[in-house]
């Protein structure tokens, strides 16, 4: 099988545990696009098990939350399609109102040259989202 998200690559991995891993996806024009990658291979949320589900969902609103947190965006896209590559993962996209495709789809027809931003840096990130999961998990 050659799926290129079964690889465990260490680039632009930002956080990960045993189940699961997110990565930031290197788009100059959506920075701080990220993927929630589970590890193994399966296609659909309905090949897990609901423990799993609930922890991969749990890490996507993490994600989403840091991102809020540290980008202020107009709107977050999150986006399961697995098209393309039917490995589960999610797309957690902040958008923003002059962004290049707002309010498309980025995979929909350009409006505009669109703003160009700076990314959260890493360590950022991945110190929203291990505060937020940690909240999640005493709650």
């Amino acid at each position: 099988m050659d799926c290129p998200l079964c690889s465990d690559s260490a680039d632009n991995i930002i956080w990960h545990d045993a189940l699961c891993r997110i990565i930031v996806v290197d788009d100059p024009d959506y920075p701080g696009f990220c993927r929630v990658i589970w590890n193994a291979h399966v296609a659909e949320m309905t090949d897990l098990p609901q423990v799993d589900r609930q922890h991969l969902l749990n890490v996507v609103m993490a994600t989403e939350e840091a991102l809020r947190a540290t980008m202020r965006p107009t709107k977050i896209n999150l986006a399961s399609l697995g098209n393309m590559v039917p490995h589960l993962h999610w797309h957690v996209i902040p958008r923003f109102a002059d962004d290049r495709h707002f309010p498309e789809p980025i995979w929909g027809t350009s409006q505009r040259a669109g703003q160009r931003r700076l990314p959260p840096a890493p360590v950022e990130l991945k110190t929203h989202v291990e505060r937020v999961l940690l909240a999640r998990s005493t709650a």
